[in-house]
């Protein structure tokens, strides 16, 4: 039986029984709610025109507040959720909110289409780290923080200085007249929780929301063709831009099993429905190379919305998080029925859009061996190659390591997205580098061995000849991050880096 989409918006409880079930957020508050303050952009989640910021109850009976792209996400995946936009932002004498306000005082807005966006992005940073005067534990981000945080919203016509002046701002004015009353919040979503698996239907079309891996399995087993959602940031596209019909979808975004994230001795275990900054956020306390790749996967509401497990699912050959993975030794688990296997990443993916799973089976969730024995002495780095730094799709993803033995090299693994049709290790080179004393003469070798390992296309990111030259680079950037003796610093090789020395010279 059909029951209606209920979510919290505009301080009341929403019920929602005749929309499609692949009706985006953004056309619900334009055309429906007629909250026009939201926009629409680019229809793909790239500019961040039409950011909006959904609040989630969670175990501890707290409310988490993410920033997210309406324009990709659908609307039943609200259910038991809080929506805000940029409306809800006026205070109740009709003053403006203090993000608005620094808005306005640090003149961060011209045509003003992107400001409501942006708006939200920074009241979610806002609320993230508290904006009681009071709060003796408050902390305010700093500039660097703010402009990742903003790393998903594009303006055109006023420059990001002033925005993020704003941004600075609206930590140092008075707090807002009538903050959100967290408790209150809390007890409604409350109320809108479902023990049982959500089933919406539109037009014949079906939508599930299970609360147990088993009932996904069951779903799955029943109908294997039924298409799994979880944080729409790719799916989304397929409605907005291809105009597909996706059939009857099942999302795993409730099943709390999926959200969790457990570390032993051995293991960071990852549940598939955490989210991707979640997922990087926990990875990289074990392995800090990761940070700069993890703040430039896509942007921030792209990682708030979209799932580790949905971006090793897809396989995509440019995708980010693979190539690292696979470089630390990661393993995949997938489920069908009753059945779960186990397996070294790098084995899910047989061909373009082929894996090694039968089609009522699903990821359950990711392994990835924790830095502990001889994984102490791992030697770790992964590069990135894209013509914008921020929100950018990769020409190559390289990523590189190998356990230190003196100046010996032990169990290297070399994967690389964007130079073949998955992400894919170098065996080749590999080869070379096993065993091997850890000298410029080997990585050079390891280099012209990575012409045997890949022959790589060009299209519109990069020729096949700038790819494979690309790869023998950073391949040489690593020998000069790790070499046993006079190893260099990332900032005497990162362009970036040098660039900001030269202009402070």
């Amino acid at each position: 039986m059909t029951q209606p989409i209920r979510f919290y918006h505009r301080n009341a409880i929403r019920e929602i029984a005749n929309a499609p079930v692949t009706r985006t957020v953004l056309q619900y508050l334009r055309e429906d709610a007629h909250c026009t303050g939201t926009k629409e952009g680019c229809a793909e989640g790239d500019c961040g025109a039409c950011t909006v910021v959904v609040g989630e109850r969670d175990e501890a009976g707290g409310v988490n507040f993410k920033a997210v792209n309406a324009c990709i996400q659908f609307l039943p995946t609200l259910d038991g959720k809080a929506l805000f936009t940029v409306e809800d932002l006026r205070q109740p004498d009709g003053s403006l909110h203090p993000v608005q306000e620094a808005m306005v005082e640090c003149h961060g807005s011209q045509c003003g289409f992107c400001t409501p966006g942006f708006v939200m992005s920074m009241w979610s940073l806002y609320e993230k780290h508290g904006h009681e005067q009071s709060c003796a534990n408050r902390t305010v981000p700093s500039r660097d923080d703010i402009s990742n945080a903003l790393t998903g919203n594009l303006c055109r016509c006023t420059g990001y200085r002033p925005i993020v002046d704003a941004a600075v701002r609206m930590f140092e004015a008075p707090a807002p007249k009538a903050p959100v009353d967290l408790a209150a919040l809390s007890a409604k979503l409350a109320t809108l929780k479902r023990g049982e698996t959500f089933h919406y239907e539109f037009a014949g079309q079906q939508f599930d929301a299970p609360r147990t891996v088993a009932a996904l399995a069951q779903i799955k087993a029943a109908q294997p063709a039924t298409r799994i959602l979880a944080g729409s940031t790719d799916i989304g596209l397929w409605v907005t831009k291809q105009m597909r019909e996706l059939g009857n979808i099942v999302y795993v975004g409730q099943i709390e099993a999926l959200r969790r994230i457990e570390v032993s001795d051995e293991w960071i275990e990852i549940g598939a429905g955490v989210s991707v900054e979640a997922a990087y956020e926990e990875i990289a306390k074990h392995y800090p190379e990761l940070t700069e790749m993890w703040k430039r996967f896509a942007s921030l509401p792209i990682r708030n919305a979209g799932t580790l497990g949905g971006n090793i699912a897809n396989g995509s050959p440019i995708g980010d998080s693979m190539p690292g993975l696979i470089a630390l030794g990661a393993h995949v688990v997938v489920r069908g029925g009753e059945i779960e296997r186990e397996m070294p990443l790098e084995d899910l993916y047989l061909a373009y859009q082929k894996k090694d799973m039968a089609e009522h089976e699903f990821v359950v969730g990711l392994k990835v061996p924790t830095r502990t024995g001889v994984r102490q002495n791992l030697q770790f780095r992964t590069y990135k190659l894209s013509k914008r730094f921020d929100s950018d799709i990769s020409a190559v993803c390289a990523a590189f390591s190998f356990i230190a033995d003196g100046d010996t090299i032990r169990e290297p693994r070399i994967a690389f997205g964007g130079m073949a049709a998955t992400s894919k290790r170098a065996t080749h080179a590999e080869t070379v580098l096993r065993d091997a004393e850890w000298h410029e003469a080997t990585a050079q070798a390891a280099m012209i061995a990575l012409g045997n390992d890949y022959a790589p296309l060009s299209d519109m990111r990069a020729t096949s000849n700038y790819r494979l030259e690309a790869a023998k680079n950073t391949l040489y950037r690593f020998w000069l991050e790790t070499r046993p003796h006079n190893p260099l610093p990332k900032s005497a090789l990162d362009v970036r880096a040098v660039q900001a020395a030269c202009a402070n010279a």
